[in-house]
């Protein structure tokens, strides 16, 4: 039996943080669990764009509790900031939804901090965000899902080079990213179960799904490749509210596997139902994960628990 969004139960009380929640899948998510009970942080950049994501929420759900929050992953110092309000606040957070990303960047970029643009936007700053918002998450033994995507099975972590001071490639570096959110998603369960954190933590993709992904970071020749992802789109891809039903699922499943790994179950993954998605052996690793971790508590100068 397919597992559709009116499989989620009604979760009032419940209060969720989503990163980039303005648009795209982030927005999707926002929609559904805000459609049932849930009150919804949107955490992400532009204040108008919030604005106008509220104003869509409620429209749809006119009783919904929503609000936008800055979140700037190009810049830890804005996650600490975020996280700070959040402790003040002393609000739990039962679900955490690491869903901000970019692609492929042409050319190497920089976050302010000196990371690589998609490690740090991608991995290194959402990295920063739970173990800065640990003690709320702990206190609702909450639920945090890092986005990966099927780019993972072709990712390596560079750990001599994780920010690829040399040798950039656009696709290599994405592949990276969402093979470490991946890997911290595995290995914040096995720290959650060892340390005694009571979270359950969770990945998911959505496979090929219509957001601005694509336009907004491609690496290459744009109308060669507009012209190719037109012609994959009409055959693999769906909706972006088709590839948020993983993220959801991964979110709200009452029965949810720890350490487990959502996405659409069609060809290659590119689209289809949500359930069960590959894990490629690299992603297992855990001595890899172990050195992952430990860098990136040294990158971003947080230090869990």
């Amino acid at each position: 039996m397919t597992w559709t969004a009116n499989d989620i139960p009604d979760l009032s009380g419940k209060r969720a943080v989503i990163t980039g929640a303005t648009g795209g899948l982030g927005l999707e998510t926002a929609l559904v669990l805000a459609g049932k009970g849930v009150e919804v942080v949107l955490a992400a950049r532009y204040p108008a764009k919030g604005a106008e994501a509220e104003r869509l929420i409620r429209s749809r759900h006119p009783n919904a509790v929503v609000r936008f929050d800055l979140l700037d992953l190009g810049a830890l110092s804005s996650v600490e900031a975020f996280a700070e309000r959040h402790l003040a606040d002393g609000h739990p957070i039962d679900i955490l939804i690491d869903n901000a990303g970019i692609m492929a960047l042409p050319t190497r970029q920089t976050t302010v901090d000196g990371f690589e643009m998609q490690l740090g936007t991608n991995y290194l700053s959402h990295f920063a965000l739970v173990g800065r918002l640990l003690p709320l998450l702990t206190a609702a033994k909450a639920r945090v899902v890092q986005l990966s995507s099927v780019a993972h099975r072709s990712g390596h972590i560079r750990l001599d080079d994780l920010n690829y001071q040399t040798g950039y490639s656009p696709w290599t570096v994405y592949q990276q990213s969402k093979l470490a959110m991946l890997m911290f998603a595995i290995e914040l369960q096995r720290r959650s179960d060892a340390q005694g954190w009571s979270l359950t933590s969770v990945a998911a993709h959505p496979g090929f799904a219509r957001t601005d992904l694509i336009a907004n970071g491609h690496a290459g020749k744009p109308g060669l490749f507009a012209h190719g992802a037109s012609l994959l789109e009409s055959v693999l891809s769906h909706s972006a509210a088709d590839g948020a039903l993983p993220i959801l699922m991964a979110a709200t499943l009452p029965d949810v596997v720890p350490a487990g790994y959502y996405g659409p179950t069609g060809f290659q993954e590119m689209k289809g139902p949500p359930g069960v998605a590959i894990i490629k052996r690299q992603a297992r690793d855990a001595d890899v994960a172990r050195r992952l971790w430990s860098q990136s508590e040294t990158l971003t100068g947080v230090r869990y628990g």
